[in-house]
């Protein structure tokens, strides 16, 4: 650094050293103060030598410009080569971003790499070992932080809310083979164009049935429903369900392996479209009018859709014009594509089952329904109705079964329904319909029990 003015004063008024070596002086001028001067040799002779003090500022000053522009480049090399190492990686500091790394040839780091490594170490100085593990440190934090932030800002989770079903290794063990399938099952109604609150059934366009499969060895505990992306719809363009032997209703897939999100979207919500003659016509949203469990059950050579109620705690007017049952059971048969069916009971497009689904028809018209023939859209099936005690008729142990000491279906299913009972009391009754499928229950009509 230049000298100062004060450094100059002093001097001018202090005596000239002794003619002696170079050596000898600047031993000197280290071993006295800055402050102090000289008290031999005669005023106002020619300095010869600088002190300590005046030779100062040149040691730092001893790097020429051409090291200071080499290390300048060296510097912005690092930068670049870290900016490359670091590219892509999500969560890290953006200060860490811009540290250099240790420069080549065992030059120490730059100060803003210093800065940031107090800053991590909260503020306190520290080495470069030190530093080195306090920047992995910092990253993790960094991920952390973002990971948070993101779900704080509604990013996409893994499921729901989270999710009931629990897996047993007991309740594996118990539950019969005859039970084919089993989970949470949902009625809905949706009013005809412009209706929102029917006042019977003809104000009904369609009816539909919503199935959420479990695991085949699982139980139910606390919470929503958490989503797999195995859900169903079926639509029931008759309206109402088979109430009896003579009532043979045709159901078919309309969504299959859906997600939650895609029920919402394009099941569950309203809608308005524009025509030429009428303007603007509304489509109200699906209503739900009853939640339980269900079960495909075999007895053999029919398979079955079992169902018992948990929501509503009693049947009313609303599910029994609909022909639902606190305890109900179908006979279920699988059409075959390659035959035509009824003009009314006809789609544009049929299912696109696998060959192998196909030979199992072996050339017959309908067969007897398994859950892997519903995970295709426009697949169709038939649901026969009983009369009284249908559950029971749909829950005859078989032998095999009953060999090997499994639970009757019957009993597997009332496990189930005490289960989903206990868990719909924990989600505020009603409102388990709409946690089960996250949405808001304000947003929709609440499970309907009256016209």
């Amino acid at each position: 650094m230049p000298t100062t003015r004060s450094s100059a004063r002093r001097t001018e008024g202090s005596s000239p050293a002794p003619s002696t070596s170079t050596t000898a002086s600047k031993r000197k001028a280290s071993d006295t103060s800055p402050g102090s001067t000289s008290t031999k040799g005669r005023r106002g002779a020619p300095k010869k030598q600088k002190t300590l003090e005046e030779t100062m500022p040149d040691s730092k000053d001893n790097v020429t410009e051409t090291d200071e522009e080499s290390k300048i480049e060296a510097t912005k090399a690092e930068k670049q080569e870290a900016e490359k190492k670091k590219n892509g990686e999500e969560g890290k500091d953006e200060r860490m971003k811009d540290e250099p790394s240790e420069s080549k040839g065992g030059e120490a780091k730059d100060e803003p790499m210093e800065d940031a490594s107090n800053e991590l170490k909260g503020g306190e100085g520290g080495t470069n070992g030190e530093q080195a593990e306090a920047q992995p440190k910092s990253e993790d934090n960094a991920e952390k932080a973002e990971v948070k932030s993101k779900e704080e800002d509604g990013a996409p989770k893994a499921s729901t809310k989270g999710d009931a079903v629990e897996k047993s290794a007991e309740r594996e063990k118990t539950t019969p083979s005859s039970i084919l399938e089993k989970g949470i099952i949902y009625f809905f109604f949706r009013g005809r164009v412009g209706i929102d609150e029917p006042s019977d059934v003809n104000d009904i366009a369609r009816s539909y049935i919503v199935l959420r499969p479990i695991p085949h060895g699982a139980k139910l505990g606390d919470g929503p429903m958490g989503d797999n992306g195995n859900n169903r719809v079926l639509a029931l363009p008759k309206k109402v369900l088979p109430t009896g032997p003579k009532d043979r209703f045709m159901v078919f897939v309309d969504k299959a392996k859906s997600t939650i999100e895609d029920i919402k979207k394009d099941f569950l919500s309203a809608s308005d479209y524009a025509t030429k003659t009428a303007g603007t016509r509304h489509t109200p949203p699906a209503t739900p009018i009853g939640e339980g469990i269900y079960a495909f059950t075999s007895t053999g050579r029919e398979t079955h859709l079992a169902y018992i109620l948990t929501l509503p705690s009693e049947i009313t007017e609303v599910q029994k014009d609909i022909g639902l049952q606190q305890r109900g059971s179908f006979v279920t048969s699988l059409k075959n594509p390659q035959y035509s069916g009824p003009a009314n009971a006809q789609l544009p497009e049929g299912p696109k089952f696998p060959q192998e689904i196909l030979d199992e028809f072996r050339s017959l018209r309908w067969m007897p329904v398994q859950p892997k023939h519903l995970d295709y859209e426009n697949a169709q099936m038939l649901l026969i109705g009983h009369n009284e005690s249908a559950l029971d008729k749909a829950t005859v142990p078989q032998n095999e079964d009953q060999q090997e000491d499994k639970d009757e279906p019957k009993e597997e299913m009332e496990k189930l329904e005490h289960e989903d009972e206990i868990r719909v009391e924990h989600l505020k009754g009603d409102d388990a319909v709409f946690e089960d499928l996250d949405v808001n229950a304000k947003e929709y009509p609440s499970l309907q029990t009256s016209w």
